[in-house]
């Protein structure tokens, strides 16, 4: 029992120590959110439906490009801005509620999942060596 529960011990140490990528969760901070006002709504009939949409930044109105899709003319969302805006032309944005404010619980939960499957691992390995060996039995021959 021994050998299983320090394998399922060093799989959950390997895992933490990966880090937050290993379970498929990030920390990116995109930028920081914004007020923005779609002015040039898009259908959601294609894949690559993009909306123009202005906001102020450091007291400048500029006008940037949001993927996303079936919001009307002149709805207010809230767009998460690139710390690097550059000067001229349209900024990408995204919808700041989707890029950020990931929840946190999401790390201890896949842990305590992987704790889980690596314990149910173990011991089925345990119950499955534990099963007594049989010998089979010759069966008696009848006759025909």
């Amino acid at each position: 029992m021994a050998i299983p529960a320090a394998a399922g011990v060093l799989v959950v140490l390997l895992a933490w120590l990966a880090g937050p990528g290993l379970l498929g969760i990030s920390h990116d901070v995109l930028g920081a959110p914004v007020q923005a006002e779609v002015t040039k709504p898009a259908p959601c009939d294609r894949a690559d439906a993009k909306e123009t949409v202005k906001f102020t930044v450091a007291g400048k109105a500029r006008e940037g490009t949001l993927d996303g899709c079936g919001h009307g003319a002149g709805e207010r969302v809230e767009v998460a801005v690139p710390d690097a805006v550059p000067d001229q032309g349209q900024v990408a944005v995204t919808l700041a509620d989707t890029s950020m404010g990931a929840s946190d619980a999401r790390r201890p939960l896949g842990l305590a999942l992987l704790v889980f499957a690596c314990f149910s691992g173990g011991m089925f390995v345990y119950l499955w060596l534990s099963i007594p060996l049989r010998p089979k039995t010759a069966r008696p021959k009848t006759a025909s």
